[in-house]
Protein backbone atom coordinates (compact mmCIF):
# COMPACT_ATOMS: atom_id res chain seq x y z
CA UNK A 1 0.00 0.00 0.00
CA UNK A 2 1.40 3.41 -0.60
CA UNK A 3 2.55 5.29 1.84
CA UNK A 4 0.80 8.40 1.69
CA UNK A 5 2.57 10.61 4.25
CA UNK A 6 6.05 10.14 2.55
CA UNK A 7 4.66 9.90 -1.02
CA UNK A 8 6.64 7.04 -1.78
CA UNK A 9 5.39 3.58 -3.27
CA UNK A 10 6.40 0.18 -0.95
CA UNK A 11 7.55 -3.19 -2.82
CA UNK A 12 4.04 -4.91 -2.64
CA UNK A 13 2.06 -0.99 -4.02
CA UNK A 14 4.59 -1.03 -6.67
CA UNK A 15 4.37 -5.04 -8.17
CA UNK A 16 -0.01 -3.95 -7.55
CA UNK A 17 0.77 -0.92 -10.09
CA UNK A 18 2.75 -3.58 -12.12
CA UNK A 19 -0.24 -6.53 -12.25
CA UNK A 20 -2.91 -3.42 -12.52
CA UNK A 21 -1.56 -2.12 -15.85
CA UNK A 22 -0.95 -5.11 -17.04
CA UNK A 23 -3.91 -7.37 -16.12
CA UNK A 24 -6.38 -4.71 -18.03
CA UNK A 25 -8.75 -5.31 -21.13
CA UNK A 26 -6.30 -8.05 -22.87
CA UNK A 27 -6.60 -10.96 -20.90
CA UNK A 28 -10.54 -11.25 -21.31
CA UNK A 29 -10.03 -11.27 -24.86
CA UNK A 30 -7.41 -13.86 -24.82
CA UNK A 31 -9.53 -17.65 -25.20
CA UNK A 32 -11.44 -15.93 -28.72
CA UNK A 33 -8.71 -14.18 -30.16
CA UNK A 34 -6.27 -17.25 -29.50
CA UNK A 35 -8.88 -19.94 -30.85
CA UNK A 36 -9.50 -17.55 -34.11
CA UNK A 37 -5.35 -17.91 -35.05
CA UNK A 38 -4.58 -21.27 -33.60
CA UNK A 39 -5.00 -23.98 -31.19
CA UNK A 40 -3.56 -25.40 -28.15
CA UNK A 41 -0.04 -26.43 -29.90
CA UNK A 42 0.64 -22.98 -31.64
CA UNK A 43 -0.82 -21.26 -28.26
CA UNK A 44 1.75 -23.09 -26.26
CA UNK A 45 4.78 -21.80 -28.78
CA UNK A 46 2.96 -18.08 -29.23
CA UNK A 47 3.79 -18.13 -25.16
CA UNK A 48 7.04 -19.52 -25.32
CA UNK A 49 7.47 -16.84 -28.27
CA UNK A 50 5.99 -14.12 -25.64
CA UNK A 51 6.98 -15.25 -21.98
CA UNK A 52 10.83 -16.07 -23.17
CA UNK A 53 11.09 -12.50 -25.32
CA UNK A 54 9.30 -10.29 -23.01
CA UNK A 55 10.92 -11.98 -19.55
CA UNK A 56 13.83 -10.94 -21.18
CA UNK A 57 12.74 -7.47 -21.87
CA UNK A 58 11.82 -7.30 -17.93
CA UNK A 59 15.03 -8.42 -16.93
CA UNK A 60 16.64 -5.90 -19.36
CA UNK A 61 14.44 -3.34 -17.18
CA UNK A 62 15.44 -4.75 -13.86
CA UNK A 63 19.04 -4.82 -14.64
CA UNK A 64 18.93 -1.01 -16.04
CA UNK A 65 16.90 -0.14 -12.62
CA UNK A 66 19.89 -1.22 -10.77
CA UNK A 67 23.14 -0.49 -13.20
CA UNK A 68 21.59 3.38 -14.22
CA UNK A 69 19.76 4.51 -10.92
CA UNK A 70 20.57 7.77 -11.61
CA UNK A 71 17.71 7.31 -14.28
CA UNK A 72 14.82 7.64 -13.18
CA UNK A 73 12.02 9.06 -15.50
CA UNK A 74 11.81 5.09 -16.69
CA UNK A 75 11.15 3.80 -20.11
CA UNK A 76 11.90 6.81 -23.14
CA UNK A 77 15.24 7.86 -20.44
CA UNK A 78 16.86 5.11 -21.40
CA UNK A 79 16.57 5.43 -25.29
CA UNK A 80 17.46 9.35 -24.86
CA UNK A 81 20.73 7.65 -22.65
CA UNK A 82 21.69 5.59 -25.32
CA UNK A 83 20.67 7.18 -28.07
CA UNK A 84 20.31 10.60 -28.15
CA UNK A 85 17.59 13.54 -28.16
CA UNK A 86 15.26 12.64 -31.02
CA UNK A 87 15.10 9.00 -30.34
CA UNK A 88 14.66 9.82 -26.58
CA UNK A 89 11.43 11.91 -27.88
CA UNK A 90 10.45 9.11 -30.47
CA UNK A 91 10.03 6.54 -28.04
CA UNK A 92 8.25 9.23 -25.20
CA UNK A 93 6.18 10.01 -27.64
CA UNK A 94 5.48 6.54 -28.99
CA UNK A 95 4.67 5.32 -25.25
CA UNK A 96 2.71 8.02 -24.31
CA UNK A 97 0.32 7.67 -27.61
CA UNK A 98 0.47 3.82 -26.80
CA UNK A 99 -0.95 4.31 -23.38
CA UNK A 100 -3.38 6.82 -25.13
CA UNK A 101 -4.56 4.47 -27.66
CA UNK A 102 -4.29 1.58 -24.91
CA UNK A 103 -7.25 3.95 -23.23
CA UNK A 104 -9.41 4.47 -26.24
CA UNK A 105 -9.14 0.38 -26.52
CA UNK A 106 -10.46 0.22 -22.51
CA UNK A 107 -13.49 2.56 -23.96
CA UNK A 108 -14.42 0.73 -26.49
CA UNK A 109 -14.31 -2.50 -24.62
CA UNK A 110 -16.57 -1.28 -21.98
CA UNK A 111 -19.22 -0.15 -24.86
CA UNK A 112 -18.54 -3.97 -26.62
CA UNK A 113 -19.22 -5.60 -22.41
CA UNK A 114 -22.23 -3.38 -22.19
CA UNK A 115 -23.30 -4.50 -25.57
CA UNK A 116 -23.90 -7.96 -24.37
CA UNK A 117 -26.59 -7.07 -21.96
CA UNK A 118 -28.09 -3.95 -24.07
CA UNK A 119 -27.06 -4.52 -28.07
CA UNK A 120 -29.01 -1.85 -29.16
CA UNK A 121 -27.54 0.54 -27.26
CA UNK A 122 -24.39 -0.34 -27.16
CA UNK A 123 -23.57 -2.53 -30.09
CA UNK A 124 -19.68 -3.60 -30.43
CA UNK A 125 -18.85 -0.49 -28.48
CA UNK A 126 -18.38 2.07 -30.95
CA UNK A 127 -21.90 3.72 -31.02
CA UNK A 128 -22.85 7.44 -30.30
CA UNK A 129 -24.40 6.23 -26.87
CA UNK A 130 -21.06 3.90 -26.09
CA UNK A 131 -19.23 7.33 -26.90
CA UNK A 132 -20.71 9.65 -25.11
CA UNK A 133 -20.57 7.67 -22.26
CA UNK A 134 -16.92 6.81 -22.64
CA UNK A 135 -16.14 10.35 -22.71
CA UNK A 136 -18.25 11.15 -19.11
CA UNK A 137 -16.00 8.01 -18.03
CA UNK A 138 -12.56 10.04 -19.11
CA UNK A 139 -13.40 13.12 -18.07
CA UNK A 140 -14.71 12.09 -14.26
CA UNK A 141 -11.44 10.15 -13.92
CA UNK A 142 -9.58 13.15 -14.86
CA UNK A 143 -10.88 15.25 -12.20
CA UNK A 144 -10.30 12.02 -9.92
CA UNK A 145 -6.72 11.80 -10.49
CA UNK A 146 -6.22 15.40 -10.16
CA UNK A 147 -7.18 15.47 -6.66
CA UNK A 148 -3.88 13.09 -6.11
CA UNK A 149 -1.90 10.74 -7.42
CA UNK A 150 -0.97 8.80 -4.02
CA UNK A 151 -4.89 8.47 -3.71
CA UNK A 152 -5.01 7.18 -7.26
CA UNK A 153 -2.60 4.49 -6.38
CA UNK A 154 -4.56 3.19 -3.32
CA UNK A 155 -7.61 3.06 -5.28
CA UNK A 156 -5.70 0.86 -7.81
CA UNK A 157 -4.46 -1.76 -5.52
CA UNK A 158 -7.66 -2.51 -4.02
CA UNK A 159 -9.15 -2.81 -7.82
CA UNK A 160 -6.26 -4.91 -8.33
CA UNK A 161 -7.22 -7.30 -5.95
CA UNK A 162 -10.79 -7.70 -6.72
CA UNK A 163 -10.66 -8.13 -10.25
CA UNK A 164 -8.38 -10.86 -10.26
CA UNK A 165 -11.19 -12.84 -8.66
CA UNK A 166 -13.09 -13.06 -11.68
CA UNK A 167 -10.53 -14.78 -13.16
CA UNK A 168 -9.58 -17.53 -10.90
CA UNK A 169 -13.41 -18.42 -10.60
CA UNK A 170 -13.06 -18.81 -14.28
CA UNK A 171 -9.49 -20.76 -14.46
CA UNK A 172 -11.09 -23.17 -11.81
CA UNK A 173 -14.35 -23.83 -13.60
CA UNK A 174 -12.33 -24.87 -16.82
CA UNK A 175 -10.37 -27.11 -14.73
CA UNK A 176 -13.06 -28.35 -13.13
CA UNK A 177 -14.61 -29.18 -16.65
CA UNK A 178 -11.84 -30.09 -18.21
CA UNK A 179 -12.52 -32.66 -21.11
CA UNK A 180 -9.19 -34.41 -22.12
CA UNK A 181 -10.78 -35.98 -25.45
CA UNK A 182 -11.91 -32.25 -26.59
CA UNK A 183 -8.60 -31.10 -25.79
CA UNK A 184 -7.08 -33.35 -28.34
CA UNK A 185 -9.42 -32.52 -30.78
CA UNK A 186 -8.32 -28.86 -30.50
CA UNK A 187 -5.17 -29.91 -30.25
CA UNK A 188 -3.60 -29.10 -34.01
CA UNK A 189 -6.30 -26.77 -35.26
CA UNK A 190 -9.88 -28.44 -34.71
CA UNK A 191 -12.51 -28.86 -36.58
CA UNK A 192 -14.25 -26.78 -38.88
CA UNK A 193 -11.62 -23.71 -39.02
CA UNK A 194 -9.27 -22.74 -42.21
CA UNK A 195 -5.91 -24.28 -42.57
CA UNK A 196 -3.08 -22.36 -41.71
CA UNK A 197 0.63 -22.56 -41.33
CA UNK A 198 1.57 -23.14 -37.57
CA UNK A 199 4.03 -19.99 -38.39
CA UNK A 200 0.82 -17.93 -39.36
CA UNK A 201 -0.87 -19.30 -36.54
CA UNK A 202 1.78 -18.22 -34.21
CA UNK A 203 2.25 -14.79 -35.63
CA UNK A 204 -1.15 -13.91 -36.26
CA UNK A 205 -1.30 -13.94 -32.12
CA UNK A 206 1.53 -12.43 -31.73
CA UNK A 207 0.16 -8.45 -31.81
CA UNK A 208 -2.11 -9.78 -28.92
CA UNK A 209 0.74 -11.36 -26.40
CA UNK A 210 2.39 -7.74 -26.81
CA UNK A 211 -0.60 -6.22 -25.48
CA UNK A 212 -1.44 -8.03 -22.69
CA UNK A 213 2.27 -8.06 -21.88
CA UNK A 214 1.95 -3.73 -21.83
CA UNK A 215 2.42 -2.61 -18.07
CA UNK A 216 5.13 -4.93 -17.23
CA UNK A 217 7.50 -1.52 -17.05
CA UNK A 218 4.81 0.30 -14.90
CA UNK A 219 7.21 -0.03 -12.10
CA UNK A 220 9.94 2.03 -13.93
CA UNK A 221 7.50 4.24 -15.24
CA UNK A 222 7.45 4.95 -11.18
CA UNK A 223 10.49 4.87 -10.10
CA UNK A 224 11.05 8.36 -8.69
CA UNK A 225 7.54 7.41 -6.34
CA UNK A 226 9.96 3.79 -5.11
CA UNK A 227 10.59 3.54 -1.57
CA UNK A 228 13.46 1.73 -2.46
CA UNK A 229 15.28 1.66 -6.05
CA UNK A 230 16.01 -1.84 -5.60
CA UNK A 231 11.79 -2.66 -5.24
CA UNK A 232 11.63 -1.13 -9.07
CA UNK A 233 13.18 -4.66 -10.62
CA UNK A 234 11.87 -6.82 -8.01
CA UNK A 235 8.68 -5.64 -8.48
CA UNK A 236 8.88 -5.94 -12.32
CA UNK A 237 9.59 -9.52 -12.09
CA UNK A 238 6.92 -10.67 -9.16
CA UNK A 239 4.43 -8.96 -11.50
CA UNK A 240 5.19 -10.27 -14.73
CA UNK A 241 5.52 -14.23 -13.13
CA UNK A 242 2.26 -13.25 -11.25
CA UNK A 243 0.11 -12.19 -14.55
CA UNK A 244 1.90 -15.10 -17.43
CA UNK A 245 0.59 -17.55 -15.34
CA UNK A 246 -3.01 -16.12 -15.45
CA UNK A 247 -2.73 -15.29 -19.28
CA UNK A 248 -1.57 -19.11 -20.09
CA UNK A 249 -4.18 -20.19 -18.15
CA UNK A 250 -6.65 -18.33 -19.49
CA UNK A 251 -5.92 -19.10 -23.25
CA UNK A 252 -4.89 -22.78 -22.69
CA UNK A 253 -8.06 -24.35 -20.51
CA UNK A 254 -10.82 -22.97 -22.01
CA UNK A 255 -10.00 -25.55 -25.48
CA UNK A 256 -10.28 -28.38 -23.23
CA UNK A 257 -13.99 -27.68 -22.83
CA UNK A 258 -15.38 -26.27 -25.84
CA UNK A 259 -14.89 -26.98 -29.87
CA UNK A 260 -12.29 -24.15 -31.18
CA UNK A 261 -14.95 -23.20 -33.39
CA UNK A 262 -17.48 -22.18 -30.88
CA UNK A 263 -14.41 -20.40 -28.82
CA UNK A 264 -13.75 -18.03 -31.57
CA UNK A 265 -17.16 -17.73 -32.61
CA UNK A 266 -17.99 -15.86 -29.03
CA UNK A 267 -18.61 -11.81 -29.07
CA UNK A 268 -15.99 -9.88 -26.48
CA UNK A 269 -15.02 -9.84 -24.16
CA UNK A 270 -14.26 -13.96 -25.32
CA UNK A 271 -13.53 -15.16 -21.88
CA UNK A 272 -17.33 -14.47 -20.88
CA UNK A 273 -18.25 -15.98 -23.82
CA UNK A 274 -16.18 -19.10 -23.17
CA UNK A 275 -17.18 -19.41 -19.87
CA UNK A 276 -20.94 -18.98 -20.72
CA UNK A 277 -20.53 -22.26 -22.70
CA UNK A 278 -19.33 -24.65 -19.72
CA UNK A 279 -21.64 -23.33 -16.81
CA UNK A 280 -24.24 -20.97 -18.71
CA UNK A 281 -25.36 -17.36 -18.78
CA UNK A 282 -24.30 -16.57 -14.86
CA UNK A 283 -20.59 -17.18 -15.94
CA UNK A 284 -20.67 -14.59 -18.48
CA UNK A 285 -22.59 -12.12 -16.10
CA UNK A 286 -20.03 -12.51 -13.68
CA UNK A 287 -17.30 -12.21 -16.51
CA UNK A 288 -18.23 -9.24 -17.58
CA UNK A 289 -18.82 -7.41 -14.26
CA UNK A 290 -14.91 -8.38 -13.71
CA UNK A 291 -14.51 -6.92 -17.42
CA UNK A 292 -15.90 -3.42 -15.92
CA UNK A 293 -13.30 -3.31 -12.58
CA UNK A 294 -10.48 -4.69 -14.14
CA UNK A 295 -10.44 -2.42 -17.16
CA UNK A 296 -11.68 0.69 -14.80
CA UNK A 297 -8.77 -0.07 -12.83
CA UNK A 298 -6.77 -0.60 -15.75
CA UNK A 299 -7.73 2.72 -16.77
CA UNK A 300 -6.98 4.52 -14.17
CA UNK A 301 -3.06 3.08 -14.08
CA UNK A 302 -2.83 3.54 -17.54
CA UNK A 303 -3.96 7.47 -17.02
CA UNK A 304 -1.69 7.70 -14.60
CA UNK A 305 1.27 6.51 -17.07
CA UNK A 306 0.23 8.39 -19.67
CA UNK A 307 0.71 11.51 -17.50
CA UNK A 308 3.53 10.71 -16.18
CA UNK A 309 5.60 9.77 -18.94
CA UNK A 310 4.56 12.96 -20.55
CA UNK A 311 5.46 14.73 -17.00
CA UNK A 312 9.12 12.91 -17.17
CA UNK A 313 10.05 14.09 -20.20
CA UNK A 314 9.15 17.47 -20.30
CA UNK A 315 11.32 17.79 -17.04
CA UNK A 316 14.15 16.29 -18.85
CA UNK A 317 13.17 18.58 -21.73
CA UNK A 318 12.08 16.12 -24.27
CA UNK A 319 8.59 17.76 -24.03
CA UNK A 320 7.63 21.52 -23.96
CA UNK A 321 7.99 22.48 -20.52
CA UNK A 322 4.41 23.21 -20.51
CA UNK A 323 3.55 19.75 -19.54
CA UNK A 324 6.05 19.74 -16.24
CA UNK A 325 3.95 21.65 -14.47
CA UNK A 326 2.03 20.13 -11.29
CA UNK A 327 -0.91 21.26 -9.07
CA UNK A 328 -1.22 20.95 -5.64
CA UNK A 329 -1.50 17.63 -5.48
CA UNK A 330 1.63 17.20 -7.30
CA UNK A 331 -0.18 15.49 -10.41
CA UNK A 332 1.38 16.47 -13.42
CA UNK A 333 -2.24 18.50 -14.56
CA UNK A 334 -1.13 19.52 -17.95
CA UNK A 335 0.64 16.52 -19.05
CA UNK A 336 -2.90 14.85 -18.11
CA UNK A 337 -5.25 17.35 -19.55
CA UNK A 338 -2.98 16.42 -23.14
CA UNK A 339 -3.42 13.15 -22.21
CA UNK A 340 -7.25 13.25 -21.81
CA UNK A 341 -7.68 15.60 -24.64
CA UNK A 342 -6.03 13.35 -27.24
CA UNK A 343 -8.08 9.85 -25.86
CA UNK A 344 -11.38 11.49 -26.38
CA UNK A 345 -10.37 12.49 -30.26
CA UNK A 346 -9.60 9.01 -30.35
CA UNK A 347 -12.79 8.04 -28.38
CA UNK A 348 -14.71 10.09 -31.04
CA UNK A 349 -12.91 8.37 -33.70
CA UNK A 350 -13.72 5.18 -33.13
CA UNK A 351 -17.62 5.66 -34.64
CA UNK A 352 -16.30 5.57 -38.14
CA UNK A 353 -14.04 2.61 -37.60
CA UNK A 354 -15.00 -0.94 -39.21
CA UNK A 355 -13.49 -2.81 -36.42
CA UNK A 356 -12.44 -0.49 -33.64
CA UNK A 357 -12.22 -3.27 -31.27
CA UNK A 358 -9.19 -5.36 -32.75
CA UNK A 359 -8.06 -1.78 -34.79
CA UNK A 360 -6.96 -0.04 -31.06
CA UNK A 361 -5.85 -3.00 -29.70
CA UNK A 362 -3.33 -3.67 -32.77
CA UNK A 363 -2.63 -0.02 -32.98
CA UNK A 364 -1.31 -0.02 -28.74
CA UNK A 365 0.93 -3.03 -29.20
CA UNK A 366 2.69 -1.71 -32.15
CA UNK A 367 3.32 1.93 -30.78
CA UNK A 368 4.46 -0.03 -27.82
CA UNK A 369 7.45 -1.73 -29.31
CA UNK A 370 9.48 1.44 -30.42
CA UNK A 371 10.47 2.35 -26.83
CA UNK A 372 10.67 -1.60 -25.63
CA UNK A 373 13.52 -1.98 -29.06
CA UNK A 374 15.22 1.28 -27.71
CA UNK A 375 15.13 0.14 -24.13
CA UNK A 376 16.86 -3.30 -25.22
CA UNK A 377 19.47 -1.70 -27.25
CA UNK A 378 20.04 0.08 -24.27
CA UNK A 379 20.45 -2.51 -22.49
CA UNK A 380 22.79 -4.06 -25.04
CA UNK A 381 25.60 -0.51 -25.17
CA UNK A 382 25.50 -0.53 -21.03
CA UNK A 383 26.39 -4.14 -21.24
CA UNK A 384 28.85 -3.68 -23.64
CA UNK A 385 30.40 -0.29 -22.09
CA UNK A 386 31.01 -1.85 -18.36
CA UNK A 387 29.01 1.38 -16.86
CA UNK A 388 27.55 0.54 -13.98
CA UNK A 389 29.43 -3.26 -13.69
CA UNK A 390 31.99 -2.10 -11.65
CA UNK A 391 31.61 -3.97 -8.64
CA UNK A 392 30.16 -6.89 -10.78
CA UNK A 393 32.04 -7.58 -13.80
CA UNK A 394 30.85 -10.87 -14.44
CA UNK A 395 27.44 -9.84 -14.81
CA UNK A 396 28.16 -8.02 -18.48
CA UNK A 397 28.35 -10.60 -20.52
CA UNK A 398 24.90 -12.08 -19.24
CA UNK A 399 23.08 -8.77 -19.21
CA UNK A 400 24.32 -8.45 -22.83
CA UNK A 401 23.11 -11.93 -23.94
CA UNK A 402 19.45 -10.85 -22.58
CA UNK A 403 19.34 -7.88 -23.70
CA UNK A 404 20.17 -9.47 -27.33
CA UNK A 405 17.36 -11.43 -27.13
CA UNK A 406 15.30 -8.74 -26.01
CA UNK A 407 15.98 -6.96 -29.34
CA UNK A 408 15.77 -9.88 -31.34
CA UNK A 409 12.00 -10.53 -29.76
CA UNK A 410 10.83 -6.80 -30.71
CA UNK A 411 12.28 -6.89 -33.86
CA UNK A 412 10.75 -9.84 -34.76
CA UNK A 413 7.28 -8.28 -33.32
CA UNK A 414 7.56 -5.65 -35.95
CA UNK A 415 7.69 -8.63 -38.68
CA UNK A 416 4.81 -10.06 -37.30
CA UNK A 417 2.81 -6.73 -37.17
CA UNK A 418 2.92 -6.10 -40.73
CA UNK A 419 3.48 -3.44 -42.42
CA UNK A 420 0.06 -1.45 -42.39
CA UNK A 421 0.59 -0.85 -38.24
CA UNK A 422 4.07 0.56 -38.86
CA UNK A 423 3.21 3.05 -41.11
CA UNK A 424 0.37 4.15 -39.87
CA UNK A 425 1.91 4.64 -36.28
CA UNK A 426 4.31 6.86 -38.45
CA UNK A 427 1.52 9.00 -39.70
CA UNK A 428 1.37 10.10 -35.95
CA UNK A 429 4.75 10.20 -35.20
CA UNK A 430 5.55 13.33 -38.04
CA UNK A 431 2.84 15.72 -36.60
CA UNK A 432 4.04 14.90 -33.00
CA UNK A 433 7.82 15.38 -33.72
CA UNK A 434 6.86 18.75 -35.78
CA UNK A 435 4.17 20.33 -33.01
CA UNK A 436 6.55 18.43 -29.44
CA UNK A 437 9.60 18.01 -30.67
CA UNK A 438 10.13 21.09 -32.13
CA UNK A 439 8.54 23.20 -29.75
CA UNK A 440 10.68 21.74 -27.12
CA UNK A 441 14.03 22.77 -28.91
CA UNK A 442 13.10 25.96 -29.73
CA UNK A 443 12.31 26.37 -25.75
CA UNK A 444 15.94 25.37 -25.06
CA UNK A 445 17.30 27.22 -28.57
CA UNK A 446 18.86 23.75 -29.29
CA UNK A 447 19.88 22.18 -32.33
CA UNK A 448 17.07 20.66 -34.16
CA UNK A 449 18.34 17.28 -35.34
CA UNK A 450 21.80 15.62 -35.78
CA UNK A 451 22.90 14.17 -38.98
CA UNK A 452 21.78 10.80 -38.05
CA UNK A 453 18.63 11.73 -36.26
CA UNK A 454 17.68 14.09 -39.44
CA UNK A 455 17.59 10.41 -41.58
CA UNK A 456 15.98 8.78 -38.59
CA UNK A 457 13.11 11.75 -39.42
CA UNK A 458 13.28 11.83 -43.26
CA UNK A 459 12.26 7.66 -43.14
CA UNK A 460 9.60 8.15 -40.07
CA UNK A 461 8.04 10.79 -42.85
CA UNK A 462 8.27 8.58 -46.03
CA UNK A 463 6.39 6.17 -44.19
CA UNK A 464 3.98 8.86 -43.07
CA UNK A 465 3.74 9.71 -46.75
CA UNK A 466 2.99 6.47 -47.68
CA UNK A 467 0.27 5.38 -45.13
CA UNK A 468 -1.38 8.50 -45.13
CA UNK A 469 -1.49 7.55 -49.25
CA UNK A 470 -2.72 4.62 -48.12
CA UNK A 471 -5.53 5.92 -45.80
CA UNK A 472 -6.80 8.39 -48.20
CA UNK A 473 -6.89 5.97 -51.23
CA UNK A 474 -8.49 2.80 -49.13
CA UNK A 475 -5.56 0.49 -49.44
CA UNK A 476 -4.83 0.75 -45.61
CA UNK A 477 -8.36 0.22 -43.79
CA UNK A 478 -9.23 1.03 -40.41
Amino acid sequence: MADTSAGKLSLPALTAVVVGSMVGAGIFNLPGRFATATGPFGAIIAWAIAGTGMYMLARVFQALAERRSDIDAGVFAYAKAGFGDYMGFLSAFGYWLGSCLGNVFYWVLIGSTLGRFFPEIFGDGSTATAIIVSLVGIWAFHFMILRGIEQATVVNTIVTIAKIVPLIVAILAFVFFFNYAQFSENFFGGVNMPEKTLLAQVRDTMLITVFVFLGIEGASVYSRYAKKRSDVGTATILGFVAVTGLMVAVTLLPYATAPRAAIAGVANPSLAGALELVVGHWGAVFISIGVLVSVLGAYLAWSLICAEVLFAAAKSQDMPKLFAAQNGNRVPANALWLTNIVVSLFVVSTYWSRDAFNFMLDMTSVTALLPYLLVAGYGVLLARSGVGYEATPRERGRDQIIAWIAVIYTLFMFVAAGLKYVLLVAVLFVPGTLLLYFWARREQKARVFTRAELLVFGITVLAAAVGAYGLLTGTITH
